[in-house]
């Protein structure tokens, strides 16, 4: 039996005519002779009335005064009805299916709500059903803890439903839908020249996902990557194929492909930079900064660390908690907001000398200040004014012919 993992987003499911096109893939993989497992996002989006965020404003989240393990219970409500509502739709074109929400489908967590992490995928009752039923539809985002109770696992979560359930039962493929036609060179919001990728790795995409491409979410691809289960990021209204996702360019193609010196250019927006300038015979001032931050719950970015004091990144909505933390340990920082993380993100860059001066180059030709910079083998972080993103996204795809089909390798 080859199973085959789909899942569709929550425009794709929003109404009956984009419900249409989610059919549509689903009977032609089933003219293929697949069992088809399909996970789905909660219908819509804001103020769609069952998006998760309109479920939320229904007790004025986040003013509200329930407990998380309650919101859990509402927000998994979204996914639910939206499994129904597509196998109800399936049946009626006479496929044989059935709906189940994520704990019958054997997602088990731990108990921290709103974010809760998969333990393991008990895959049985879903084997079950293909004794009887061509399609299983999933909720996506949920599950439960040993003891019963409902979790969600936080956003991005149906990508990672799909990638693990796509492990469990050792999925041929994994296909993820969404309303573009595959992983872009940048987001084509910014960059109206941005094109599809047709094949991508694991790691690359990984790296794009975690630098604001928001195609997929990194969990769901680093489970795919484990299992060596390939993946495909497709469009919902096109039969395109769009990006397969796999170990190896080189695997896949048959030929020696050299890894593009740069893939992607992704970016983040709505952060701030702190500074915190040594104070004299203030020697922990760099651990004692961090543990801060850490014991607050706030999540740090782009660490620089000198004799001079440090300087790192945080999102806009901790400003106001990071800088009283700050002043009552008696320092003075320096905050710089609306800022911006644009990363330049390829696995041929690793040893090759002269990228990060060509991207310093292309930003300053376009008038860009870099306020602050970073790199690893296969990334290289700037840190700009919010308001310059798009020439930044732009100078960079730019200067790396990402427009072409076929862009510099080395």
């Amino acid at each position: 039996m080859q199973i085959l993992v789909q899942k569709f987003g929550g425009t794709s499911v929003q109404n009956e005519d984009n419900r249409n096109h989610v059919l549509k893939h689903i009977k032609d993989a089933l003219v293929k002779e697949y069992k088809l497992i399909v996970v789905v996002s909660a219908l819509g989006r804001k103020p769609d009335p069952y998006a998760t965020d309109t479920l939320l404003d229904m007790v004025d989240f986040p003013a509200n005064h329930n407990s998380k393990r309650e919101l859990d219970l509402l927000m998994a409500c979204g996914e639910t009805i939206s499994s129904i509502v597509l196998s109800n739709e399936l049946q009626k074109n006479h496929i044989r299916s059935t709906a189940l929400t994520g704990a019958q489908a054997g997602f088990i967590t731990n108990a921290d709500f709103n974010k809760a992490k998969i333990k393991e995928v008990r895959p049985e009752r879903l084997m079950k059903e293909f004794e009887t039923h061509d399609v299983v539809v999933v909720a996506g985002f949920q599950g439960q803890t040993e003891t019963g109770e409902i979790t969600t696992i936080g956003r991005g979560g149906s990508d990672t439903t799909a990638a693990a359930i796509g492990a469990a039962v050792d999925a041929e493929r994994i296909e993820i839908f969404t309303d573009v036609k595959g992983i872009m060179t940048a987001d084509p919001r910014v960059v109206p020249s941005a094109r599809p990728l047709d094949i991508v790795t694991y790691t690359e995409i990984c790296n794009l996902a975690y630098q604001g491409a928001k195609i997929i979410h990194p969990r769901a691809v680093e489970i795919a990557m484990q299992a060596k289960i390939p993946m495909r990021v497709r469009s919902t209204y096109s039969e395109d194929m769009g990006t397969l996702v796999t170990t190896s360019r080189v695997q896949e193609n048959g030929i020696d492909i050299p890894d593009r010196l740069i893939t992607g250019i992704a970016h983040i927006d709505e952060i701030a930079q702190i500074k915190v300038p040594m104070i004299e015979d203030e020697s922990r001032l760099q651990s004692d900064v961090f543990k801060a931050m850490a014991e607050a719950g706030i999540s740090v970015d782009f660490i620089n660390i000198s004799p001079s004091g440090v300087i790192y990144t945080i999102p806009v909505e901790a400003i106001n908690r990071a800088v009283s933390i700050l002043e009552t340990l008696g320092f003075q920082p320096e905050i710089t907001e609306n800022c911006a993380k644009v990363s330049a993100v390829g696995a041929g860059m690793t040893g090759v000398p002269g990228v990060a001066s060509r991207i310093v180059q292309a930003l300053t030709d376009a008038e860009v200040n870099i306020l602050q910079s970073a790199d690893s083998h296969t990334t290289i972080w700037v840190l700009i004014k919010e308001e310059d993103i798009k020439k930044a996204v732009n100078a960079l795809h730019d200067a790396f012919e990402l427009s072409k089909a076929d862009p510099e390798q080395v």
